[in-house]
């Protein structure tokens, strides 16, 4: 990626389906080039646009799932689990061991592990709901209501997760109903904050080969302001509150092994809070509706800056105690 790939990317972390004149105006290049870029990173498959559902609003039930699998079979199972329309995302962790994916389900609905449990290989598999998404503070338009959804979101929806820049002629034939009606219902869910676009991307591009979750074990007082630490760390990509033995997962991006190490030790090991961690090592990430996994927090995007100057460097703690 070269510095336009990149202004191209942040415009897109502030609006997932800004149109492409709009971009070039902003960067000062045709829209032709705009989308010329897009498209070939889109092709090779470095970025991805995807939406995602507040399941708060939309009734969503969303589950993670831990599978202990013989190293043998875990791309298979996991290429499996991943052309499920319910698995939004993905990822072989332990080298193999392990796969953890989410599984979002219709009206709070338990997932669906019967037929996975009964496949070769698998040793063990755990299921705990996810209570909350934790990761961002966003500012949403509307009043925060549940949001109904209609025969046209539960088909629109996993429309627009496998391709958040889909035109509206393309998704009108997939949902089968009228332009204009796609048009206007995706303007609706966008206004009152029912759905959001991210940026997905291969943190590796930009030099970030550890990619690791996090399973912590927190004091239930302290939950809301361990989040919050770590959810304000540029390295993390997402924090969440679980049943379990865990209270919280969080999805690191790291420089390296050795900066994991000092993250874990000189940051997370001195919030107040934390009981025990368990890490995991992203081997491989997969999935057809969008990886969480890799995707860029909106304004901390490669090349972004907030006003006060450029963002400590991810994983890598502000100030590191003296042993």
């Amino acid at each position: 990626m070269d510095p336009l790939d990149l202004r191209i990317l942040h415009a897109l972390q502030l609006d997932g389906r800004a149109p492409f004149r709009r971009i070039a105006d902003v960067l000062g290049v045709s829209d032709r080039t705009v989308a010329r870029r897009f498209d070939r990173l889109r092709a090779s498959g470095l970025v991805r646009i995807t939406v995602v559902p507040d399941s708060s609003r939309t009734g969503q039930g969303e589950w993670l799932v831990r599978v202990r699998v013989l190293p043998d079979v875990a791309d298979a199972v996991a290429d499996a689990l991943a052309r499920r329309p319910d698995t939004p995302w993905v990822c072989v962790v332990s080298s193999g061991t392990e796969i953890v994916c989410l599984f979002r389900t219709m009206d709070g609905a338990p997932a669906p592990l019967t037929g996975l449990t009964r496949r070769q290989g698998i040793v063990r598999v755990d299921a705990q709901r996810l209570l909350r998404n934790l990761t961002h503070h966003r500012r949403t338009a509307g009043d925060g209501t549940p949001v109904a959804l209609t025969d046209l979101d539960r088909r629109l929806l996993p429309a627009l997760a496998a391709d958040g820049r889909a035109a509206y002629p393309q998704l009108a034939r997939a949902v089968g109903w009228s332009e204009s009606a796609v048009r206007r219902r995706l303007e609706e869910l966008r206004a009152s904050g029912t759905i959001r676009f991210d940026v997905a991307t291969d943190p590796r591009l930009f030099g970030y080969s550890a990619q690791c979750l996090l399973w912590l074990s927190v004091t239930p007082s302290r939950l809301g302001p361990v989040a919050a630490a770590l959810a304000g760390d540029p390295g993390t990509t997402f924090v969440g509150a679980t049943t379990g033995p865990h209270q919280l997962l969080a999805v690191m991006v790291c420089r390296d092994d050795i900066a994991l190490y000092d993250y874990v030790q000189w940051r997370v090991g001195l919030l107040d809070g934390v009981r025990s961690v368990e890490t995991a090592v992203v081997t491989r990430s997969t999935g057809p509706f969008g990886l969480l996994l890799g995707a860029i927090p909106a304004g901390r995007g490669p090349g972004s800056r907030a006003d006060h100057g450029p963002e400590p460097e991810p994983c890598r703690p502000d100030a590191r105690p003296t042993p």
